[in-house]
C-alpha cells in the first residue's frame, strides 16, 4: 500500500507540474530571463518558478541551461537556486492544509476537465486539477500502509537513536530523498509518520534537513557528464544546503524548542508543524547566505575550473534608439549582428560535423544551443529591419536593407539543415545503423568543404569581398559536383554489400543536407555580388 501510495503521490507531483508548465505556457523561461537582474530578484523568480513547476531540480535544470546559452550568469543562478528551495517548500504547506479528504473529488474534477472539453486550455487545467488530487489521494495511501510501523519495536528504537543523535536523523533523510528523487516525497512522508505519532518532532526535524541535502543528490546526478556550468550550479545547491543543515545541527535543540511552541501557540497540526519547520529553516537559510551569492560563485568556480562555451543568445548590436536617429548607422549594426548570426551559424556546422565524426552527445548539445541562437537572432534582426523599413531609405540602404533581409533567412536555414544533420546522427545511434568507413571517409571531405564555403560567404559578407564571394560560387559548384559523385559510390558500395541499406538512407540525407548548405552559402554570396 505505501508503495503503491508513493508512486500515485510521485505521479501527482510530476503530473501537477506537467500541467501548471501547460497553463504557464513559455512564461516560466521569460520569468527566469528578464527578472534575474539581481540575487534577489534571482531568489524570487527561482520561488515563482518552482511553484509552477513542482520540482526545485526542474528548476535549477532550467537554469542550467539559461547560464550555458548566456543568458544568466553563475552568480544568478544561485540566487534562482536558493529560490527554488524556498519554493519547494509551499507543496509542504499545501498538505499541511489537510484537503486530503477532498483527493478523489479533486481527482474527478481534473477527469472530467481532461475527458469532457473539448478546449485546450481546460484540459491543461484538468490536468492540474487530477494531479493535485493524485498528490493527496497517494499520500493518503502511504499515510495508510505506514500506519504498523507504529507497533513496530525496531522502528521505535530507530526515531529514540535519531532523538539522540541528529546526524542520523539527517543520513536518514538524505538516503530516502535519494531513493524516491523527490524531497516533495519524502517531507510528504514524514509529515504522515509525525500525524499518526510514529515519529516525534525531536527525530522528525533532523530528517527533515537531511531530506533538504538529498535532493541537491538529484541535481548532482543530473549534471553529471554535462557541462561546467551545470556542474558549478549543482555543487552550489549542494554547497548552499550543506551549510545550512550545519547551522540549524548547532542550534537544533532551540529551534525544536521553537517548533514545540509555536506549534502550541498557533494550534498547529502536524503537517503544518512540519511544513512551518521547513519554511523558516530554508528562507532563514536564504537570509543568512543571500549576501555571499559572490564568495559562493567564487568557491564553485575554483573547484571546477575551467571555460565553458558560452554562446550569446542575445543579440549585441541592436539598439532601437538608433532607428529613429540615423537608418544607415541602424542598417550597420544589424549588419553586425548578422555576421554575429552567420558566425553562430557555422560554429554550429562544425559541432554538428564533430557529432557525426565522434558521436559524442556534448556537440550535440552545443549545436542544439547554436540553432536555438541562430533562431533567436533570426526573429530579432528580422523585427530589427521591419522597424528601419518604417522609415524613408535612399536607394543605397534600400538595396542593403533587402540584402540583409534575404541574408538572415538564408542564414536561418542553414541552422535547420544543421539540425537536421544531428537529427541524421542521433537516429544513427539510436538504431545502431553502421556507417562504413569510406563513408565516414567521403562525409569528412564533405563537410570540410561545406564549413569552408560557408565561412568564405561570411568573409564576403563582412568585407563586401567579390573575390570571395566569386570563390563561394566556384566552392559551391564542386559541392554540387561532389554530392552526384558522392551519390554514385553509395550505389556501387550498396551493390558490391560493403554498405547496409539503412546506413545509406542516412548517408544521402546527410550529403543532401550538406549540398542545401552550400547553396544558402552561395544566396549570401550572390547578394554581395548583386551589390556591385
Amino acid at each position: 500500500m505505501f508503495i503503491g501510495g508513493l508512486a500515485i503521490f510521485l505521479f501527482g507531483i510530476k503530473y501537477l507540474g506537467d500541467g501548471l508548465q501547460k497553463v504557464a505556457g513559455d512564461k516560466l523561461r521569460d520569468i527566469l530571463d528578464k527578472f534575474t537582474s539581481n540575487p534577489v530578484m534571482g531568489v524570487i523568480a527561482g520561488l515563482v518558478v518552482t511553484i509552477l513547476l513542482q520540482t526545485s531540480t526542474g528548476t535549477t535544470v532550467l537554469a542550467i541551461g539559461l547560464v550555458n546559452a548566456g543568458f544568466m550568469t553563475l552568480r544568478q543562478s544561485i540566487g534562482v537556486i536558493m529560490g527554488a528551495n524556498i519554493g519547494t517548500t509551499v507543496t509542504a504547506f499545501i498538505i499541511g492544509l489537510k484537503i486530503s479528504d477532498y483527493a478523489l473529488p479533486i481527482i474527478a474534477i481534473g477527469t472530467f476537465l481532461i475527458f469532457f472539453l473539448k478546449n485546450k486550455k481546460a484540459n491543461n487545467f484538468g490536468q492540474v486539477f487530477f494531479g493535485f488530487g493524485a498528490l493527496f489521494y497517494g499520500l493518503n495511501l502511504m499515510g495508510d500502509g505506514l500506519r504498523p510501523l507504529r507497533d513496530l519495536q525496531a522502528f521505535a528504537d530507530l526515531t529514540v537513536s535519531m532523538s539522540e543523535n541528529p546526524i542520523l536523523g539527517v543520513v536518514i533523510g538524505v538516503i530516502f530523498t535519494v531513493s524516491v528523487q523527490s524531497s516533495t516525497a519524502a517531507i510528504g512522508l514524514l509529515q504522515q509518520l509525525f500525524a499518526q505519532g510514529t515519529i516525534g518532532l525531536d527525530a522528525a526535524l533532523p530528517v527533515l534537513f537531511g531530506d533538504n541535502i538529498g535532493t541537491t543528490i538529484t541535481a548532482v546526478l543530473a549534471s553529471l557528464g554535462a557541462s561546467i556550468a551545470a556542474k558549478r550550479a549543482a555543487l552550489s545547491h549542494v554547497i548552499f544546503n550543506l551549510i545550512g543543515t550545519a547551522i540549524v545541527l548547532v542550534v537544533i535543540h532551540p529551534y525544536i524548542s521553537m517548533m514545540v511552541y509555536l506549534q502550541e501557540r498557533m494550534s498547529l497540526n502536524p503537517e503544518m508543524t512540519i511544513a512551518v519547520a521547513h519554511g523558516i529553516f530554508n528562507v532563514s537559510n536564504v537570509l543568512i547566505q543571500l549576501p555571499f551569492v559572490a564568495l559562493l560563485a567564487v568557491v564553485v568556480t575554483k573547484f571546477i575550473p575551467g571555460t565553458e562555451t558560452v554562446i550569446g543568445y542575445k543579440a549585441q548590436h541592436l539598439d532601437p534608439v538608433l532607428i529613429s536617429q540615423s537608418s544607415s548607422i541602424a542598417l550597420g549594426q544589424a549588419k553586425k549582428e548578422t555576421l554575429r548570426m552567420a558566425e553562430l551559424s557555422r560554429q554550429g556546422l562544425v559541432e554538428a560535423s564533430q557529432f557525426v565524426e565522434t558521436k559524442h552527445k556534448r556537440h550535440a548539445e552545443l549545436a542544439y544551443q547554436f540553432e536555438d541562437a541562430v533562431n533567436n537572432l533570426d526573429r530579432k534582426i528580422t523585427d530589427y529591419l521591419v522597424k528601419i523599413s518604417t522609415n524613408s531609405l535612399t536607394a543605397e540602404d534600400s538595396r542593403l536593407h533587402s540584402m540583409l533581409m534575404d541574408t538572415v533567412r538564408d542564414i536561418e536555414r542553414v541552422g535547420d539543415h544543421m539540425e537536421n544533420v544531428i537529427e541524421l546522427t542521433e537516429y544513427q545511434i539510436t538504431n545502431k545503423v553502421k556507417m562504413s568507413e569510406l563513408a565516414m571517409q567521403d562525409l569528412r571531405e564533405m563537410f570540410a568543404l561545406t564549413i569552408e564555403t560557408l565561412e568564405e560567404a561570411e568573409k564576403a559578407l563582412e568585407n563586401g569581398d567579390i573575390l570571395a564571394a566569386r570563390s563561394v560560387v566556384i566552392k559551391e559548384d564542386r559541392i554540387d559536383k561532389m554530392e552526384r559523385q558522392l551519390r554514385k559510390k553509395h550505389i556501387m558500395r550498396l551493390n558490391e554489400g560493403n554498405c547496409e541499406a539503412s546506413a545509406g538512407i542516412v548517408f544521402v540525407d546527410m550529403i543532401s543536407n550538406l549540398e542545401r548548405i552550400g547553396d544558402h552559402s552561395v544566396n549570401i554570396a550572390e547578394a554581395v555580388l548583386d551589390e556591385e
